[in-house]
Parts: C-alpha cells; structure tokens; sequence
C-alpha cells in the first residue's frame, strides 16, 4: 500500500512505476451515479495513478466501495482543476494546496472543502547544467520555470526567491518566473532556453536523466497534495463522499 507520509522524489517514482498517465474525456456534469475525479500525470498523485490504473484494468478500488462509477480526469496543474470546480465539470480531485486555498478563498469558502492529506514532498529545483547557478545569489536575471501560474510549485518557488531577496512580482522580474506547462519545460529545458525548473516527479527526474540537470534543493516535507471535494457534492451526497475519503486512507496506509 502507498503512504501518504513525507516522500523523497525516488521513492514517489519508484511508488508510481507502472502505473499509466493515459488522460480520460470529461463527463457531463451532475450526472448520476458517476463521480468525477481529477488528477494530474505527476508521481506526487501516486494513489490516483495508482487506482487510476486499476479503474482501466476493471480492478477498481473506489468504484465496488462507492457502489458508482469513477470517471477520471486528468489535469496538468492545480489551476485547471480549480477552474474546474467552478464550472461544475469536477465533483473531487487530488490537488495542491495553493490553489485549493485560492479557489477556497475567492468563493469565500463556499465551494471547496478538503477530504483528505495524500503526500507530502516529491519536488525539487532543478538547474541547467550550463545555466551558471552555483548559489541562490546566481538566480538574478536567469528564467525559472513552474508548472502553472499560482499553482503550488509556483507559490514555492517565489516564495523562497523573496527569501533570497529578490523582487519577484508580476511587474520586477529579478528573477524571471516564467510559468510552463511541465511538457513544454522539457522541450525548452533541452534547448537551454531555462536556466531552472521547479517541478515535481517524474519531470524532475528526466531533466536529470535526459538533460543532466542539477538538483540545487529537493522538498521533502511540503503537503503537496490534498483529496479534496466540491461543497455541493460533498454536502448532497455525503455518505459516499464519507466513503470516498475512507477508501482512499484505506488505499493509502
């Protein structure tokens, strides 16, 4: 079984080998006896790879413990899914933390309410092997790239460069933060076109593997990801959403 307890990025990825990314069509919302459930292609939502894989191989673990059926949807980063929520296209997801508090924040809590931990580390800033970055003082004037704009490596990565002291704002760029979708990074990553990436597994491992990046500071202990529910359906079906969050402890002991 898979704990949601702090991981090192290897032993996410070792956790997650196996289980496919494939990406699933969305569903039409409020359809009954189904339940949506997002995620993204990223080894830090293991449970839901995981499961997702089972789901495909007609071994679900939700489906028999929610007596419904699970129609996944995959995502590329936390803003998506939150953008999802509030089109009523997602009933429950696995997410980071920033934007499950932004969303919470800008529906003055109406919307979002949370379900469950799921893990905690598996990212890390990585660094071009050519970018000249010896020490944080190096980051001036290079491009960071982060999976989304508000997603939760990008609230990270301009947190710690304001710890640095540097100006990072939507206006100062002493840093530049250039949000890019994990895919994307790859391809600008190999052409040097980014001196660093703050990202998580397995992308952090391939620009390690692939293009010889330098791990300049790994997470270990960051709640990175959370189950978490629309209020409309945790409060209109509570007794499988209960269930839904029973099931995926019980996966994740």
């Amino acid at each position: 079984m898979i704990s949601p307890r702090a991981m090192n990025r290897r032993s996410l990825l070792t956790l997650a080998s196996g289980a496919a990314l494939a990406s699933c069509r969305r569903g039409a919302a409020g359809e009954d006896g189904v339940l949506r459930l997002g995620h993204f292609p990223n080894v830090t939502h293991v449970q839901a790879l995981v499961a997702h894989q089972l789901s495909r191989q007609g071994r679900g673990w939700f489906e028999p413990r929610l007596d419904m059926e699970v129609r996944w949807l995959v995502y590329q980063a936390g803003p998506s899914v939150a953008e999802a929520f509030f089109a009523r296209a997602l009933d429950a997801a696995y997410m980071g933390p920033s934007p499950l508090i932004n969303a919470y924040v800008r529906s003055a809590g109406r919307e979002m309410r949370v379900l469950s931990g799921a893990a905690s580390g598996g990212a890390a800033l990585l660094v071009h092997p050519q970018s000249g970055i010896a020490s944080a003082a190096d980051f001036r004037g290079k491009k960071l790239a982060t999976p989304q704009l508000g997603n939760t490596q990008d609230v990270q990565a301009r947190a710690w460069l304001r710890q640095q002291g540097f100006a990072v704002s939507l206006t100062q760029h002493e840093v530049f933060v250039i949000p890019t979708k994990n895919p994307d990074q790859l391809a600008l990553f190999a052409k040097g076109e980014l001196d660093a990436v703050w990202t998580t597994e397995p992308w952090a491992s391939l620009r390690e593997s692939e293009h010889g990046a330098r791990v300049f500071l790994e997470d270990t202990t960051t709640p990175v990801r959370r189950l978490a529910g629309r209020a409309e359906v945790v409060e209109g079906r509570g007794a499988r959403v209960a269930h839904l969050s029973s099931s995926h402890l019980w996966f994740s002991a």
